[in-house]
């Protein structure tokens, strides 16, 4: 809106300041999301797995400690061996716990909302001076895991070799329980249930410790049967989770990352491709939570070196930007060295997340109306740019976007303003002709 000559002067600079120095929208002074979201809820689980851990090591440190919180008079008697205990299963517990949040596993929220009630309920038995950080860090992180529980929606898919043996450990477990327990007056050492699981686990893990032991040849058989099935079924459970694990670790040494390291990532910048742009771009966004996805194997490994992010899989490929966490990106770029690929790359982005803004580069400027056509909010034609920023360098013109940072201070702002001066002078004495004179 133009200023009315009329008014004065100082009111049009109050106008001109409001102008310049307002904002529409409010500029947060902390952003509360980046210690209440994903991320904290996870760095919060595993801190109370080591207080816990550390708490329960206290407790054992002081053998045969009595405790006189205000719930230890409904704890059973006879169990405070276990009480002593149950900091440090609870921390390994809730570390494998945040182990799996990590990767947004529905079933780890779930073992979280369990086991972090059970670590505000330890201190209130124990009643412990060293159990005072266990309490507060559990009161601080049960909160959160209930705000953000939307955001561990991912479900446990197992393959079906891991399935069936899963299926076939538990089912191997029940027997060789039932088995023991109804065969316990053929054994040395087994008397109650507890003494039956106990005799399955170690005789199925071959560790054996003698304890309990078989006095029939019937109990032998069965022990036998129990040490064959038993010990193949370990074996298969173990191996079928060890296997993919190592391949996972091999995938990253080779300079590529998984899609489960990606899950925790939120309000980020998902660069579609690898070209000639990837360098200046990461340089622009190095503030930025970055994933670039890129089949080239080589630029992967490059970009790893470099500490950024990277999925190597088909940036045009819908699933695989589902894996980028593209449903929770701040901005999509297209990236590629290849219209087509970017077009492609756009379809797919815009298929993932129809809200996210996706921004392309067109390597050919005809392409600019394609590239808008198929979902991009911009497009930018690199050739374009470049041309105009050599116009302006040559004739001497000063833009922010040039190379040389000290170039916009080469002009003497007085010289530059009598020139502009002069230049709108001659500018209007040309624009209007007196005519003839009469």
């Amino acid at each position: 809106m133009a200023n009315d000559p009329s008014e004065p002067s100082e009111t049009r600079m109050d106008a001109a300041l409001r102008e310049l120095f307002s904002h529409g929208e409010r500029v947060p002074l902390v952003y509360w999301r980046r210690f209440s979201g994903a991320k904290a809820t996870v760095l919060a689980t595993g801190a109370v797995g080591i207080l816990a851990f550390i708490t329960g090591l206290s407790h054992l440190s002081q053998g045969g400690a009595s405790f006189d919180g205000p719930l230890a008079p409904v704890v059973p008697a006879g169990t405070a061996g276990l009480v002593q205990l149950a900091g440090v299963l609870l921390g390994f517990v809730l570390g494998g716990v945040a182990a799996g949040m990590q990767r947004r596993y529905r079933l780890a929220w779930w073992g979280a909302a369990v086991a972090l009630p059970l670590a505000l309920v330890l201190p209130l038995v124990t009643a412990e001076a060293t159990d005072v950080l266990l309490f507060g860090s559990a009161a601080i992180t049960l909160p959160l895991v209930v705000y953000n529980r939307g955001g561990f929606d991912r479900r446990v898919e197992l393959s079906p070799f891991q399935a069936a043996a899963l299926t076939t450990l538990v089912a191997v477990q029940l027997y060789g329980t039932v088995g023991a327990y109804v065969l316990r007056e053929q054994y040395t050492g087994i008397e109650t249930w507890t003494d039956a699981v106990y005799y399955v686990v170690v005789t199925g893990t071959t560790v054996g410790y003698g304890d309990a032991t078989p006095t029939t040849a019937d109990a032998k058989l069965f022990t036998l049967s129990v040490l064959l099935v038993g010990t193949a079924a370990f074996g298969a459970a173990f191996g079928s989770f060890i296997v993919p694990a190592l391949e996972t670790r091999l995938t990253a040494a080779f300079g590529t990352m998984t899609a489960s390291e990606l899950t925790l990532l939120e309000d980020h910048v998902v660069v579609l491709g690898s070209g000639d742009l990837t360098e200046p771009l990461l340089d622009e966004l190095d503030a930025e939570d970055v994933v670039v996805v890129t089949l080239d194997t080589e630029a992967a490994s490059a970009l790893r070196d470099r500490d950024v992010s990277v999925l190597t899989d088909d940036p045009t490929d819908t699933e695989a930007l589902l894996d980028a966490r593209v449903d929770v990106a701040r901005g999509v770029v297209a990236a590629t060295d290849d219209d087509a690929r970017n077009t492609l790359a756009i379809i797919a982005a815009r298929q993932a997340n129809p809200d996210v803004r996706i921004v392309a580069a067109a390597t050919d400027q005809r392409h600019v109306d394609k590239l808008e056509g198929v979902g991009a909010d911009a497009v930018i034609s690199p050739a374009v740019i470049g041309g105009q920023l050599l116009g302006r360098s040559v004739l001497g013109e000063a833009d922010p976007l040039l190379s040389d940072p000290d170039a916009a201070d080469t002009t003497d702002p007085d010289t530059a303003d009598t020139t502009d001066d002069d230049a709108a002078d001659t500018t209007d004495d040309d624009a209007v002709d007196p005519g003839p004179s009469t």
